[in-house]
C-alpha cells in the first residue's frame, strides 16, 4: 500500500527545481558579460584639472577633470632619466596630432617639441600622461602647460635663433627647455622657491646650458640682463607689468595671458609689440592660466 506524502511536502518537492533554476539565472545576471563576478572596478585615466584655452581660439585644456591636486603632486628627481624609443614616438605623435594639426608650422618650434623630453619635467607618477593633450600639476599650485599652448606661445615670439628671451614663471622648466632650442639665451624667473630649485637642477642635469634661472618675483624682470628681444609670461596677469615692458627691446615681442587672473572667462592670450615709447596689443583668443603671484596680485587687490 502506497504512502501518500502530505500536500505541502509534495508542492515543495515540485517547486524545488524551479527555485534552483531561478537562483542560477539571478547569479548569471549579476555578472557583466565576459567578466568574473569579483572583477575590480574600472579605473579611469588621469584627466586635466584646468582649462587653458578654448576652440577655435588657441586650443586649451579641459576643465573639471580628476587630476591629483598641484599641492600633492611630487616633482621628478633632478636627474636625466630615460628617454626611450617609445617616448620619442609619443613626442612625434604629439607634434603631429596636437600641434601641427592645429596650425603651428614653425619648423624650429616643431623640432624642439619633438626633441625635449616632456616626461622628465612632470611628476614621476604622471609620466605616462606627459604627452597627452592637457596640462598636469607639478606642485605648489602650478601646472605644466598643455603641449599645444607651449608650442603656440613659442611660435608667436617669431624667434630666429639669435635672440635673448626672458621667461616669467619657470615652473617645471619645460617651457624654458623648449625656448632654449630656438633662442640663443634664455633667462627664467620663478617665484616659488621649491619649483625654482627643482627646475634649475633638472635643466642643468639635462644639459640646457643656455638657460639661466633665478628665484624671485618675475613682475620686476631681470634688469641687469635687459633688454630682451622677447618676453614670455606663463601666468595670468591683469595688466602688462611696466618693468617688463621697459625691459623689452624696441621692436620686441611679449606674449602673456592677459586679463582677470581669477576668471577663466576673462583672459586672452595677448601678443604685445613694443614700438618706441608705444606698444600694440593683439588678442590671439581666450585662454585659462593660473594667476601670476607676487606684486602682480597686489596690484589686483
Amino acid at each position: 500500500m502506497r504512502r501518500i506524502a502530505p500536500v505541502g511536502t509534495a508542492i515543495l518537492l515540485w517547486l524545488l527545481p524551479v527555485i534552483l533554476v531561478c537562483l542560477a539565472a539571478a547569479c548569471r545576471r549579476s555578472e557583466k558579460p565576459g567578466e568574473p563576478a569579483n572583477a575590480p572596478p574600472y579605473e579611469s585615466p588621469v584627466q586635466p584639472e584646468a582649462a587653458e584655452a578654448r576652440e577655435p581660439a588657441p586650443q586649451g585644456e579641459p576643465a573639471s577633470r580628476d587630476t591629483p591636486s598641484p599641492e600633492t603632486a611630487d616633482l621628478p628627481e633632478a636627474a636625466p632619466g630615460a628617454d626611450t624609443p617609445e617616448h620619442r614616438e609619443a613626442r612625434k605623435n604629439m607634434v603631429d596630432s596636437q600641434i601641427w594639426a592645429r596650425g603651428v608650422t614653425d619648423p624650429a618650434v616643431l623640432e624642439a617639441m619633438r626633441i625635449v623630453p616632456r616626461h622628465l619635467f612632470v611628476p614621476d607618477d604622471l609620466r605616462s600622461s606627459a604627452y597627452n593633450d592637457y596640462p598636469l600639476p607639478i606642485g605648489d599650485g602650478q601646472t605644466i602647460s598643455q603641449p599645444y599652448i607651449v608650442a603656440l606661445m613659442t611660435e608667436k615670439l617669431e624667434l630666429s635663433g639669435d635672440e635673448k628671451v626672458l621667461e616669467i614663471g619657470t615652473g617645471s622648466g619645460y617651457q624654458a627647455a623648449v625656448l632654449s632650442m630656438v633662442a640663443e639665451q634664455v633667462y627664467s624667473i620663478e617665484i616659488k622657491e621649491r619649483l625654482h630649485a627643482r627646475s634649475s637642477a633638472l635643466l642643468e642635469a639635462l644639459g640646457y646650458d643656455n638657460v639661466r634661472t633665478r628665484h624671485g618675483d618675475g613682475y620686476f624682470g631681470w634688469d641687469e640682463a635687459a633688454p630682451f628681444d622677447a618676453i614670455m609670461i606663463t601666468a595670468a596677469v591683469s595688466h602688462i607689468p611696466p618693468p617688463l615692458l621697459a625691459q623689452l627691446a624696441d621692436g620686441g615681442l611679449m606674449i602673456l595671458p592677459l586679463g582677470d587672473p581669477y576668471s577663466y572667462m576673462g583672459q586672452m592670450l595677448a601678443l604685445v609689440e613694443k614700438l618706441g615709447e608705444d606698444h600694440t596689443v593683439w588678442n590671439l583668443g581666450g585662454v585659462r592660466f593660473v594667476p601670476m603671484t607676487g606684486r602682480a596680485l597686489q596690484k589686483v587687490r
